[in-house]
């Protein structure tokens, strides 16, 4: 399934889950869920619209959207807009209601793939309130379950799949600012657990490359989460948006969200040509962030107290085990045109890496090195110039030269430790992007990094003892950091200094260009 076909599902089911019902009367109610559809690029039709000025019923309402030949649709016999008398509307929906997404044939099929997906709510109770043009409403269900009831095409016949999602306790609200272009909308949902199982059998398999077959293939996974919350802002997505990305930045558009988890299970189990694979994770928590708009791009993602196992006939081991305690990446990067430096963020860490002994041996089998665990942690910042619009493709190709300058770079935290060596280091520079020479084509830096490296003689001569160099590469190599570092005469320590000043290239105080 394609971007767009998930966008348009997602859409679809955001609508009705969610239910954009933001007025203070039943037929405002009903009005504003015909605007946010018409936001997404969606169409809503009925059998009949009965108003009846303290409740309005909608009877055989279809939600239908298309994009890049994919259709999907929603349907409801019955929806329901009651007035409290309070500024306050109860929406009242369909227990279950039935999702289906048609996709064009592939390459080499002359019929479409139908896939048909039930939506069941236990117990949901919906309240729309605000006033016109800032509307928002308050939802709760003891239970909520999307379940895959049937697939129907060329192929779909020979994939015996059951997809169930489970959400518990869910509770939510959600937001809605003014109306087509200007729509703008925020949600803050949690729930106690999410539970997915998958599991599917390929009863006709593809013939191999010799043209036997190896009998069905079977794959069974089940992904638990506890304690789920889910938050965002944003531009709805469109036709629009998604056909001119530059203009709807240029314009205003942004979608910023988060999604967090607690404790974490999945299993996995596959058979395939007769061979089994297992795997197995949990985590204490983890966490995903994104953002896009005039500011610019971010995505983050992190977990903490990680374990994996993976075990298997392909495997030339018992099993697999890895660890970390900690583990984070983020990345902000501007992406709008600016006269002015903007910021950008990179971090990458991985704190507490274990591996199986099992792994270790395949490189080090005598047991040479220290297997603690391993760190890396690359934490960085700075501005940059964005002198082009890099979400115009035209423009991108047309251009010759970088499209923007990096004005400053900070080294926050440069952290690795491996094998019983440990290497840190800061530091801060900034670019003289008129001089373009003195550097060979790189913009003239000033600043400095400072760097501490503890264990790095013990490191390499047990590299050398493994065999995995030789003496005398490894003497070149001492030789070679001697010119970079400062060596401590009593214990295995290094410290460097590498500056750039004045147009010249300094280690320790020594000019080396």
């Amino acid at each position: 399934m394609g971007i767009s076909t998930l966008r348009a599902t997602t859409a679809l089911a955001a609508l009705c889950l969610s239910s954009p019902a933001f007025a203070v009367t039943p037929t405002e109610v009903w009005q504003s869920w015909q605007d946010m559809a018409t936001s997404y690029g969606q169409t809503l039709t009925s059998e009949s619209v009965d108003d009846a000025g303290d409740s309005v019923t909608v009877t055989g309402l279809t939600i239908r959207q298309e994009q890049d030949g994919v259709i999907s649709e929603m349907t409801m016999p019955e929806l329901v807009f009651t007035d409290n008398g309070d500024g306050t509307v109860d929406v009242a929906l369909p227990a279950e209601i039935p999702l289906t997404v048609t996709m064009p044939p592939a390459e080499g099929e002359t019929s479409p793939t139908t896939v048909t997906v039930s939506i069941t709510q236990t117990d949901l109770l919906m309240t729309a309130s605000g006033e016109a043009g800032a509307v928002g409403y308050d939802f709760s269900s003891a239970e909520t379950v999307m379940k895959l009831d049937k697939i129907e095409g060329v192929k779909a016949e020979a994939i015996d799949l059951v997809v169930e999602a489970k959400l518990t306790e869910l509770v939510g609200n959600y937001s809605s600012e003014g109306a087509g272009a200007d729509a703008t909308l925020g949600y803050d949902v949690t729930a106690a657990s999410l539970n997915i199982t998958v599991a599917g059998k390929d009863i006709d398999p593809s013939p191999a490359p010799d043209g036997t077959t190896a009998g069905p293939s079977d794959v069974n996974v089940a992904i638990s989460m506890a304690d789920l919350a889910i938050s965002g802002e944003g531009t709805p997505v469109n036709a629009a948006m998604v056909e001119n990305f530059a203009k709807a930045l240029a314009d205003g558009a942004n979608s910023y969200g988060e999604i967090n988890a607690g404790a974490t299970t999945m299993v996995f189990d596959v058979v395939e040509a007769g061979k089994t694979t297992h795997m197995e994770m949990t985590g204490a928590s983890t966490g995903l962030s994104f953002g896009l708009g005039s500011d610019g791009f971010g995505y983050g993602a992190s977990a903490k107290d990680v374990k994996m196992m993976l075990k298997g006939d392909d495997i030339p081991f018992p099993q697999i085990d890895v660890a970390y305690a900690e583990a984070a990446f983020d990345l902000q990067l501007p992406m709008v045109k600016s006269e002015t430096p903007q910021d950008f963020i990179l971090l990458s860490k991985l704190v507490d890496f274990t591996i199986s002994d099992e792994i270790w041996g395949m490189f080090d089998p005598t047991g040479q090195l220290p297997r603690d665990p391993a760190t890396l942690v690359i934490d960085t910042k700075g501005t940059a110039t964005i002198t082009a619009d890099i979400t115009d493709p035209a423009a991108m190709e047309a251009m010759a030269t970088p499209p923007g300058e990096v004005n400053t770079f900070d080294i926050t935290e440069l952290h690795a430790k491996v094998a019983g060596a440990e290497l840190t280091g800061a530091g801060a520079f900034t670019f003289d992007n008129t001089d373009m020479v003195t550097f060979g084509g790189f913009p003239a830096p000033t600043g400095k990094l400072d760097l501490k490296l503890t264990g790095g003689n013990g490191l390499l001569d047990k590299l050398v003892a493994m065999g995995m160099f030789a003496e005398d590469e490894a003497m070149g190599f001492r030789m070679m950091l001697g010119m970079f570092a400062n060596t401590s005469p009593d214990k295995d320590e290094m410290t460097s200094t590498l500056e750039f000043k004045d147009k010249g290239f300094y280690a320790n105080g020594q000019r080396l260009q």
